[in-house]
């Protein structure tokens, strides 16, 4: 059997593209695995800060904690202490299909037509959701959310198999899209990944145990260290013998979102077998060659700018400087300013050092651009602050294309880069000059080649075809009841 615990409340939508999801499982008997659920989650907040929950089992009884909320705002020690077991699976959320709130909140609870109970998190995006959700209606199962993880979770509990590996093997070549989920049933936590491996995940070991990440940050808090990445169209599980990988789709084209490099994965994290703190230093260095300018300091936009305006600074040898101080905490708000202080509303993350940059020529380093209203407030409020010049220099190439796997990004035609060129933006921003990483910089950076990468929201390339019906709001099912109330 199982049930799901928590409530909450919606929060508000903010500009730039929003982390995806994280998720994590383990299996250790002997160990407390909600707090190293926990510990994992507070690791992996940065993919998702709207919900958090936490699905253990315990001697094949599945319980799941969930609510709307950062990590540390869900879990209080009463509850830790109340979720025991012998494998769990948890999860933070960012919205990219259905609406922010407590029904969509993962991990999924479902039971199988066998009457035993499988709970799934997931990081990603179906683009065959519809297909999937009318075909599952068909068969008379209902579905009381408007995620597509759900979906999954229910394709798997309506699978007459016994073993839940075999309804996984089945199952994922009917799905398309990005996905990496983690699933716990009775004595087994599996992990499984989409064939073009969009969305990153990975097995690490922990003493004589094993856990599966979407990043190797939740390993090194819990005092785990990384054994191999889990490859596109592959499962792996892990019970009381060990790891076990079963490759259960051919993988395709291998296109790793080129995202989880520029922005979304921690910086202390390893892909491809390199810290993407390195790989972002690149980019900077790479920028400063492509596109050099006389100045007298670099300047990160923080945190996320800082790798690259190191890299910049160093190739370019232009002094690197802090110039703005973030407000470390600043986290989800349910509080708006009033009307004379929403123009300001960037002050609540970001104050400049006016002492210190006061008539000089600024170099200022971000990772990326999507509408740009914030990057204008930023261009604004360092002028206000003296500055001299403001040279924006962008770690990534600019965004044109919607993404459809899992990233929640603006529609096409709020981006800033579509339709207008370079200069265009750079005037539309205020800047004194503007200049984006090209695409094969980028990939040059990152050290793979062409190869490996998801690069559509630059370039218009998805490695998985999108349907039309897929272009549009992802709220479209709850509009779609809204209909037909």
């Amino acid at each position: 059997m199982g049930s799901d615990r928590g409530r909450g409340m919606t929060g508000t939508r903010r500009e730039g593209p929003r982390d995806e999801c994280g998720v994590f499982g383990i299996y250790a008997p002997e160990r407390d695995v909600a707090r190293l659920t926990f510990f994992a989650l507070f690791a992996l907040q940065h993919r998702g800060q709207e919900s958090a929950g936490i699905a253990v089992s315990d001697e094949g009884q599945i319980l799941v904690f969930k609510d709307v909320g950062l990590v540390s705002q869900v879990f209080r020690e009463d509850v830790l202490r109340s979720l025991t077991g012998q494998m769990a699976i948890g999860h933070v959320r960012y919205s990219t299909t259905g609406s922010t709130g407590w029904a969509n909140a993962q991990p999924v609870i479902r039971s199988r037509t066998t009457g035993d109970p499988l709970a799934l998190a997931h990081n990603g995006n179906l683009v065959n959701t519809d297909e999937l959700r009318r075909h599952l209606e068909a068969r008379g199962v209902a579905l009381g959310s408007s995620s597509d993880t759900e979906v999954i979770a229910a394709l798997l509990a309506a699978h007459p198999a016994r073993d839940v590996k075999e309804a996984v093997s089945e199952v994922i070549p009917r799905l398309r899209g990005a996905f990496s989920a983690v699933v716990v049933t009775d004595g087994q936590v599996i992990g499984f990944r989409d064939p073009y491996g969009i969305r990153p995940l990975v097995l690490g070991r922990l003493g004589d145990r094993y856990c599966i990440a979407s990043e190797t940050c939740a390993f090194d808090i819990i005092g785990a260290t990384p054994v191999r990445e889990i490859l596109p169209g592959e499962m792996c599980w892990i019970d009381e013998s060990g790891y076990h990988f079963r490759q259960v789709t051919p993988p395709l084209r291998d296109s790793l979102c080129a995202f989880e490099f520029i922005y979304f994965a921690r910086p202390d994290s390893v892909m491809r077998a390199q810290t993407l703190h390195d790989a972002r230093c690149r980019m900077g260095r790479q920028l400063a060659q492509e596109s050099p300018v006389e100045a007298d300091l670099v300047i990160p936009v923080p945190d996320t700018g800082v790798a690259a305006a190191i890299g910049f600074a160093e190739e370019s040898g232009i002094p690197f400087g802090t110039g703005l101080v973030k407000n470390r905490y600043v986290g989800r708000t349910f509080i708006e300013p009033d009307d004379s202080l929403r123009r300001l509303g960037i002050r609540m993350k970001l104050n400049p050092l006016a002492a210190d940059i006061r008539g000089k020529r600024l170099v200022a380093v971000d990772d990326s651009i999507v509408r740009g209203n914030t990057t204008s407030q930023l261009v604004n409020m360092l002028f206000s602050a003296g500055v001299a010049e403001v040279h924006l220099r962008v770690s990534s190439p600019p965004i044109i294309y919607p993404c459809f796997y899992g990233i929640d990004m603006a529609n096409q035609d709020e981006f800033i880069a579509f339709e207008r060129t370079v200069e265009q933006v750079g005037e539309w921003l205020g800047a004194t000059s503007l200049a984006y990483l090209s695409l094969e910089g980028l990939l040059k950076a990152i050290g793979m080649g062409g190869d490996g990468f998801c690069t559509a929201c630059f370039s218009g390339s998805y490695p998985c075809a999108v349907p039309e019906e897929v272009r549009m709001s992802k709220l479209r099912f709850e509009r779609s009841a809204e209909r037909t109330r």
